[in-house]
């Protein structure tokens, strides 16, 4: 189980805040780990990170040591790209309107201007390394910022130690055309991935929560500095591409409805 939790929907500004404090006040940015404490955090706004996200971006690129992965071709899209990245759709992008013209209207930033979502499906995992290395890592907490979550039920993160048992999961409350914000903190060594679920159908152009089609997508993303994890207990390789394309196909782990 957290240490503790720090949830909030709408002004979610005294929460983060109260987050970042506790895995470590310290923003470490991108310099190489490991750093004894301290937090690293993901805005997408300098603008570096193309529309067409690779996954090892934000550890091979810009060192702030972590890597996602979806098991059915890692597909990242990062919104409002530079109009000279090769990889923008024709005319650019705001807030992902090149994918549905409304989302501007439905998606609100909590820091501008861009957001982030996995393209082809809506579940994605964040693995850790000590920062511009391949060298596995745990953190001591992990929180994401979500924007339009419409149902109770479509949103979540799901937890697990380095032997992939799940620590914790919870729902993301909603907040329709607002923000929402989950996270919780670990004792330093425990957490080891983390897998996100935003809304309960990819983003395309029919978001429709009134028939049970929930979109959503992220903002920024906040965690503990990566320490390297302990030495013979992190699985092979081919084990972390099972976690995340074996335990998503199965689904093996649901999430606790909230109270």
């Amino acid at each position: 189980m957290p240490i503790d939790t720090f949830e909030a929907t709408g002004d979610i500004s005294d929460e983060f805040e109260n987050f970042r404090a506790a895995p470590g006040g310290n923003n470490n940015g991108n310099a190489l780990g490991p750093i004894a404490d301290g937090h690293r955090q993901i805005n997408w706004d300098a603008g570096i990170a193309p529309f067409d996200m690779p996954g090892d971006f934000f550890n091979a690129t810009v060192t702030r040591g972590a890597e996602f992965n979806t098991g059915v071709g890692s597909e990242f899209r990062v919104s409002n790209p530079d109009l000279a990245d090769p990889t923008a759709s024709a005319g650019g992008d705001n807030e992902f309107d090149s994918i549905s013209p409304t989302y501007p209207d439905q998606f609100q930033t909590f820091s501008d201007p861009r957001l982030f979502t996995p393209f082809g499906t809506n579940v994605l995992n964040v693995n850790f390394f000590v920062s511009g290395s391949d060298t596995p890592a745990t953190v001591n907490g992990f929180g994401a910022v979500f924007t339009d979550v419409d149902l109770d039920d479509s949103t979540s993160l799901n937890f697990f130690d380095i032997n992939n048992n799940l620590l914790f999961s919870d729902f993301v409350n909603p907040d329709p055309q607002g923000l929402s914000f989950l996270d919780a903190t670990f004792a330093p060594g425990e957490l080891f991935r983390v897998r996100i679920t935003s809304g309960n159908t990819p983003i395309g152009a029919d978001d429709d929560p009134a028939n049970g089609v929930d979109i959503a997508v992220m903002d920024d993303f906040l965690y503990g500095e990566p320490q390297a994890a302990v030495v013979g207990e992190v699985p092979e390789a081919s084990s972390l591409a099972l976690f995340g394309l074996g335990l998503i196909t199965l689904g093996l782990m649901i999430p606790q409805r909230k109270k």
